[in-house]
């Protein structure tokens, strides 16, 4: 079977999520955000309840955090192999580890590069920044501004790897849905 991977990324709040809820209510096979879970347990780390915008921060060694990202969102990869649909969808791609490390100045090895460019997905949908329904809560701590910032390192990163980026209009998560859907 000819499998699609496709990605669906973009900044925080920018609807990644919505959109990934709706294509599963129409029956199509979706990986789910693992940054959260992972999040949610650096902070258990963490002794203060400081507000801190990079869970990075919150752990004791953020090279072990994003490895154990990165290693996930791999894992997500090889798992799509195993999926009997020709459509596959996932709540970020690997390649956003390295667009988040470069917007927090932490460097990266050539082995996260590496496992970037030897797993490629075939279409990335890009949400843009929208401020309407950007919302902060107890797993995203980025400003608006900030999460502007890191729609920039997430193209950059996406366009350097090779990517051509598909960016998704604004609209109702059932319209932005139907324009992936139509665009593939």
């Amino acid at each position: 079977m000819n499998r699609k991977k496709i990605v669906i990324t973009g900044g925080p709040g920018t609807g990644k999520t919505s959109i990934i809820n709706e294509l599963k209510n129409q029956d199509y096979h979706c990986f789910e955000e693992i940054i959260r879970s992972l999040t949610l347990e650096a902070k258990k780390e963490k002794e203060d309840a400081t507000p801190i915008s990079n869970p990075i921060a919150f752990v004791s060694d953020p090279l072990d955090f994003n490895t154990r990202l990165l290693n996930g969102r791999l894992n997500q990869f090889e798992q799509a192999l195993d999926v009997e649909k020709p459509l596959i969808f996932f709540d970020r791609g690997i390649p956003d580890v390295l667009a988040y490390m470069s917007f927090f100045n932490q460097s990266y090895s050539e082995d996260f590069l590496n496992v970037c460019l030897n797993h490629k997905y075939n279409h990335v949908f890009l949400l843009p920044p929208w401020e309407s329904i950007y919302e902060i809560d107890n797993e995203r701590f980025e400003s608006f501004e900030e999460a502007v910032k890191i729609h920039t390192f997430l193209e950059a990163v996406y366009i350097k790897l090779g990517y051509n980026i598909i960016e998704v209009p604004f609209g109702s998560i059932q319209e932005r849905t139907h324009f992936i859907i139509n665009s593939l």
